[in-house]
């Protein structure tokens, strides 16, 4: 991993958060404050590429410096990017980093969760493997994650505040495209950025 930046000291817990954040929002920093009631610090990790889509948009640079200035408000948030894109990859990594003594969980929505559980990794380490490294944190964004009950012991859930069930990175852009207000689903510290860094593609 490469750290931008990285809270002081090593965590007993530390809650991983990996996302495409084009571009961080308010739901994305709302999990990771949530999360904090489970971990003593939350690495948001961007990936360079990713195992489900491709790398379109804003690009790289700026999408570190929207996060860049996004975590500013929380001195337990740490920011690194990945050369890889699977959870297990970056799992693995931040044990590289961080060491055998803390204890590493995954941090996503329902939907991130439902999709890495049922996902095919063919030769490589099964669902079941994979959680014997981290543990999934999942946020009731969308409705409650039940998971199956061989994997059960090895999933969390955590309470996100009401009202985030409508903001997305996907909405950000769609609504700076077709014209109407989106500066509420973002922090107050990525808005200027966005309209200097992004707008003009997003409008294009």
């Amino acid at each position: 991993m490469q750290f931008y930046n990285r809270v002081t000291g090593i965590p007993a817990r530390l809650a991983i958060l990996p996302g495409a954040f084009n571009p961080p929002t308010r739901a994305h920093l709302a999990m990771a404050e949530s999360a904090l009631a489970v971990a003593d610090e939350v690495l948001f990790v961007l990936p360079r590429a990713f195992p489900h889509k491709e790398y379109s948009g804003a690009g790289f640079d700026t999408r570190v410096e929207l996060l860049r200035a996004a975590l500013a408000c929380n001195a337990r948030f740490s920011l690194a990017s990945s050369d890889r894109g699977l959870f297990i990859d970056m799992a693995r990594e931040a044990r590289a980093d961080y060491g055998a003594s803390t204890e590493l969980f995954i941090l996503c929505g329902r939907d991130a969760a439902e999709r890495i559980v049922s996902w095919d990794y063919g030769s490589g380490d099964s669902i079941e493997k994979q959680l014997e490294v981290f543990e999934l944190l999942v946020a009731s964004r969308g409705g409650h994650y039940d998971p199956p009950a061989p994997i059960r012991n090895r999933v969390r859930s955590i309470a996100l505040p009401a009202g985030l069930e409508e903001i997305s990175s996907t909405e950000v852009r769609r609504r700076i495209r077709a014209g109407e207000p989106w500066h509420d689903l973002v922090a107050s510290s990525v808005a200027p950025l966005i309209e200097q860094r992004m707008h003009r593609w997003l409008s294009g």
